[in-house]
């Protein structure tokens, strides 16, 4: 059996398979909220994102050479797309983003069953013959992806006056304005970014973690993600460690029974760890003050 500090080592790959697209949603879910928007409904744009890129890739996949990266795009428009409802509800209509939020993840459900039904006849997608594979060190390249994304998202959010804008905007949204920045604008820019990265995700987990899209696909993956954010202090580097520390916690529920020094617990404790850690996150960081002082408030432009 392998000892705990080797069996580590050798869960690398599958802990950033499991984390990739985790850190991906959560990227899109801290620009979102930095802008002011929570954005609850990252587990049903990850659910369209996977339909999407499930169903592309199994109708293309014998026809042409790329219908992976083919699909990954397909999905992050399609998760963009449909984020536009939440923004047009919570944005404009001035709606309360949680409900929003929500009701996109439910009609998320219905609709992608709705499709897999009208093009599969099932409420599924079709197996397909091959996913994505892994690279060298058999690392696959979600993982590459996550990150430069997260460090581009970075750059941007800390180092670019647009950045400096967009942040603005989650803070001081009335100040913001009297600056001249259109704060209804730069809120949809970072509900959009934030679903394209939502759709993003879902590829990135049906195209390496299954070969067919369900309705449990994402099962609550969306929802760690948002508190991957939290429990990041909606900070870059604090959404990787917390990524990377829920991927891991999912990775050792696999590789449990090759670790000596775990075997003593189940691998349902394991399982259960993500969202523990999850629970965990929202009780103690529920009277912090480390996100921005305006997420989740509407913007009222005749209001100074």
């Amino acid at each position: 059996m392998i000892d705990f500090p080797e069996g580590l080592v050798s869960m690398v790959p599958s802990i950033l398979m499991i984390a990739a697209p985790i850190l991906i949603a959560a990227t899109g879910g801290m620009i979102s909220e930095k802008a002011g928007v929570v954005n609850i409904a990252l587990e049903g744009l990850m659910a369209i994102g996977a339909m999407t890129a499930a169903t592309s890739h199994r109708l293309l996949e014998g026809s042409i050479g790329f219908s992976i990266p083919l699909a990954l795009v397909l999905a992050a428009l399609a998760g963009g797309l449909f984020s536009l409802i939440h923004a047009f509800a919570s944005i404009t209509l001035r709606a309360d983003q949680v409900i929003s939020g929500t009701g996109i993840n439910l009609l998320s459900t219905g609709l992608t069953v709705f499709f897999c039904q009208i093009i599969f006849h099932q409420e599924r997608t079709e197996p397909f013959r091959l996913g994505m594979m892994p690279g060298k060190g058999g690392i696959y390249p979600t993982a590459w992806i996550a990150l430069v994304l997260l460090a581009v998202s970075a750059f941007v959010l800390f180092k670019r006056p647009s950045g400096l804008r967009l942040r603005s905007c989650g803070e001081h949204p009335q100040a913001a304005a009297s600056a001249g920045v259109n704060v209804l604008r730069i809120r949809y820019i970072a509900v959009l970014i934030s679903g394209l990265l939502g759709g993003l995700a879902g590829a990135c987990l049906v195209l390496t973690h299954t070969i067919q899209y369900t309705v449990n696909t994402i099962n609550g993956k969306g929802f760690i993600a948002l508190a991957a954010v939290s429990f990041g202090r909606w900070l870059p580097l604090g959404v990787l460690g917390s990524s990377l520390l829920f991927g891991t916690s999912a990775a050792l529920a696999v590789y449990i029974i090759n670790i000596e020094s775990l075997k003593f617990l189940p691998p349902e404790f394991f399982n259960a760890l993500p969202y523990g850690i999850t629970l965990a996150t929202l009780v103690f960081f529920s009277g912090k003050d480390y996100a921005p002082r305006a997420s989740g408030q509407p913007f009222d432009q005749g209001q100074r």
